[in-house]
């Protein structure tokens, strides 16, 4: 009879654990149609920065592809999409003409390294713990309202990304 009680108590709070941990995961999703956008984010930049990056996995679960076109960021006046490329041991950024595509049944990771998004003519210096509004433009999905997380100068992910901890 004693471990009845003391194996509820354990469920429960190891359930209430996995409903915080799920919650504050997902709080930071969005979906449009057939598309799933996991944590966009971008990186907190020094007083007077012009520019910024920002960040996202996208994930197609439709069986035709969508192409990311365009979007937009309340603390930047432009919006574009880029691509990071190694030629020749030099990093290059290049704009991305045309949008880009995210197959179907498939994902595309905006990073620091690859595809980002670009955002140029920054209005105020971005802080950790931010939450900016922007948007994703979507050929099929259409507009999708989001919200970027600014993190850390240096992040590599988003914070609600490393479960290095759990």
């Amino acid at each position: 009879m004693k471990l009845v009680p003391f194996f509820g108590t354990r469920i429960f709070g190891v359930l209430a654990l996995a409903s915080t941990l799920a919650s504050g995961a997902l709080a930071h999703d969005y979906k449009a149609g057939t598309l799933q956008i996991a944590h966009p984010w971008t990186r907190a930049t020094p007083q007077g920065a012009p520019v910024a990056g920002g960040y996202t996995i996208i994930e197609n679960t439709g069986d035709q592809p969508d192409k990311l076109v365009g979007g937009s960021f309340s603390a930047a006046a432009g919006f574009s999409i880029h691509q990071m490329s190694n030629k020749d041991g030099v990093m290059k950024m290049s704009p991305v003409e045309g949008g880009l595509e995210i197959p179907a049944h498939g994902k595309v990771e905006l990073s620091p390294s690859a595809f980002h998004l670009m955002f140029t003519g920054l209005k105020q210096q971005l802080k950790p713990n931010q939450s900016i509004d922007g948007t994703l433009v979507f050929e099929k999905a259409g507009t999708v309202p989001v919200k970027f997380k600014v993190e850390a100068i240096g992040a590599k992910q988003p914070a609600e990304a490393d479960h290095s901890n759990h």
